[in-house]
């Protein structure tokens, strides 16, 4: 049994990405593992000031909502993020709270496998590519993990549009199921 976190980073009720998530942690769920779901939507999470103390205290400065979501991100075994794809990148929710992880870098961090959950309103896969390359910069300073797994929600607008596409939440419930 592994420690799953799932981090939904949309916040429109009702989101494609959302809706992903939930599907990969449904998953997850039936392979046994111990899952949490996160959302950012409700959250406060500031911009990251660069003052590098997290980098001798492994603890944020700043007192909001990030905090405890990277603490939750360092004993998880799993991590997947689930963002909308706005102008061909990850959400600013998902690359503030990625910021805001600095003080996982020094420590002693239990995940190995990432997983990128992505919704976006143009057909083509290569919308995801921003969003997949900057996660991709992420993990790289992160010598423990790896990108395990990307599904690329493509062609999906409106709020809730994905239920119209069955087998995209097929595949985001079979990721999280092969977690």
């Amino acid at each position: 049994m592994k420690k799953v976190l799932v981090i939904s980073t949309s916040l429109r009720p009702e989101s494609n990405s959302a809706l992903l998530a939930e599907a990969f942690a449904r998953g997850a769920a039936e392979a046994g593992h111990e899952v949490e779901t996160v959302s950012l939507r409700g959250k406060k999470i500031g911009f990251c000031t660069g003052c590098l103390v997290c980098q001798k205290t492994q603890a944020c400065v700043i007192h909001d909502d990030a905090p405890e979501i990277v603490q939750k991100m360092k004993t998880s075994d799993i991590v997947a993020f689930a963002t909308p794809v706005y102008y061909y990148e990850m959400s600013g929710q998902m690359k503030t709270l990625l910021d805001r992880a600095n003080p996982l870098f020094p420590s002693d961090y239990a995940f190995r496998d990432i997983y990128l959950l992505a919704s976006a309103a143009d057909d083509s896969e290569r919308a995801v590519d921003g969003a997949l390359q900057g996660l991709e910069g992420w993990v790289s300073c992160f010598e423990k993990c790896r990108v395990a797994g990307v599904l690329r929600g493509v062609g999906v607008t409106a709020p809730d549009e994905v239920r119209a596409k069955p087998a995209l939440l097929d595949a985001a419930r079979n990721m999280g199921k092969q977690s």
